[in-house]
């Protein structure tokens, strides 16, 4: 079973993204926003990090950009609202495996998963 780390700033948005991944991962944290999240990274060395991009403090990308220098076989799926293309080129540029847009269902994060991780 996989470890996970949810960063969105959305408690919604976080516990959506819990119901979708605990029956198959180990959420091993959940934060909101992109400090907290490099900071559990070091901590927990999760298997995958579920990213959202717009965050307070700092964003998805730049705590990305971090994650991946010190990690570069870091997983991280960015979480993206519709019409946020040029962030998620950003997103891209900074390391990021893969991305799911909001609204998500369940089928869509699965898929970004698999094809992140199995990569």
């Amino acid at each position: 079973m996989s470890e996970v780390l949810i960063a969105d700033d959305s408690e919604f948005m976080r516990n959506l993204l819990r119901e979708i991944l605990e029956e198959d991962h180990q959420i091993v944290g959940e934060v909101e926003n992109g400090v907290e999240a490099v900071e559990v990274y070091k901590e927990e060395r999760p298997d995958l990090v579920m990213m959202d991009i717009v965050m307070p403090i700092r964003d998805g990308i730049e705590a990305t950009d971090e994650i991946k220098n010190g990690d570069p076989d870091a997983t991280v799926i960015m979480c993206t609202s519709v019409g946020q293309e040029e962030k998620m080129k950003e997103a891209v540029k900074a390391g990021a495996d893969g991305y799911i847009t909001k609204p998500f269902q369940k089928p869509s994060v699965i898929e970004a998963i698999e094809d992140a991780v199995g990569a």
